[in-house]
């Protein structure tokens, strides 16, 4: 690979500032047009945040997904088109509150674009369909942890800069794909990550950005044949994960209704801990997890179980213990 050129690093760093003016236009534009349309999240009892907010304003994370294709021929066409699918029907589901049973054929659909985009293999076909659920999973876990300002910009950031540098190592992905997505976050978080935020992801934010991620890492775990690639989201896997089987074993709730049971929750509605500093938590803990996976994701293969077994316990334990000293 040759070493970049003074001229190459202009040309990509204008191309970065480009990009940046863009979706700083894209999200002053639709603050205004959400704020007339009455795009707006009206808090509940069980909401995190107590004031009308403008939702969606995640729109700017396909954008920046589909700035990226425009202008890198196309690339990733099979993802790209799952993005314009999902962000169509989750800015929908934004507007109107769509029934699952809408939305799940199409996520379906988008993760399966994204299945046939990394050459998965039909067969074994359980292995397909394994990967097919997996992947709309990771979607909507995304959405469920999308509840405290910052937590999903912060977060995805965090993931993302661990795909970044082992990107670095491998050359698996277009690194304007994912610097392209961080800035989107960052300009995200300028509305976000405050005290009293300007906007929310919407579903279109959260959705989009967990099949980013999910692409992206089904990608890294497919070339790299590497279990460990899959912590990180752990952060996020461990607290939806045991909240999902909580809800499902111990109370009457619909799993798709609003709740307050995951951990994030709690430490903001129980221990009156910031939304910022929640934020900052869960960011923090699962860089540290980027440091470990960085460091032993070329391990042999019963080395990497056992570390990511490990990890599974850890994390689970902690939900456990977690759990029951926020319970009330």
């Amino acid at each position: 690979m040759t070493k970049p050129t003074i001229k190459m690093l202009s040309i990509q760093l204008f191309e970065f500032l480009f990009v940046f003016i863009i979706l700083i236009i894209s999200s002053i534009g639709y603050l205004l047009i959400a704020k007339k349309f009455n795009i707006i999240d009206k808090p509940n009892e069980r909401s995190s945040h107590t004031k009308i907010t403008v939702r969606g304003g995640g729109i700017i994370f396909p954008i920046a997904i589909l700035l990226f294709s425009l202008l890198n021929g196309f690339a990733y066409p099979y993802f790209t088109v799952g993005v314009l699918i999902i962000s169509i029907v989750s800015f929908l589901d934004d507007l109107f509150t769509l029934s699952s049973k809408i939305r799940f054929p199409f996520q379906f659909l988008a993760v399966f674009l994204i299945l046939i985009q990394v050459s998965l293999p039909f067969n074994p076909i359980f292995l397909f369909l394994f990967y097919l659920t997996f992947g709309v999973g990771i979607i909507n876990m995304f959405n469920f942890m999308d509840g405290v300002n910052g937590i999903t910009g912060l977060y995805s950031i965090a993931v993302l800069l661990g795909f970044y540098f082992l990107n670095l190592n491998e050359n698996l992905i277009h690194d304007d794909l994912i610097i392209y997505s961080l800035i989107s976050l960052v300009v995200f978080g300028f509305y976000n990550f405050r005290k009293k935020a300007l906007f929310f992801a919407g579903d279109i934010g959260s959705i989009v950005i967990g099949m980013l991620i999910f692409f992206i890492g089904i990608l890294f775990t497919i070339k790299l044949n590497s279990p460990l690639i899959l912590l990180l989201v752990i952060v996020y896997g461990a607290d939806a994960t045991n909240t999902l089987l909580y809800r499902k074993l111990f109370t009457k709730e619909s799993v798709f209704e609003p709740h307050r049971h995951h951990i994030y929750q709690k430490l903001v509605h129980v221990k009156k801990i910031s939304h910022l500093k929640v934020s900052i938590i869960y960011a923090c803990i699962q860089l540290i997890i980027n440091v470990i996976i960085y460091k032993t994701y070329r391990l042999e293969i019963e080395t990497q179980l056992l570390i990511f077994a490990s990890l599974v316990i850890l994390f689970t334990a902690l939900y456990i213990y977690l759990f029951k000293k926020l319970k009330t």
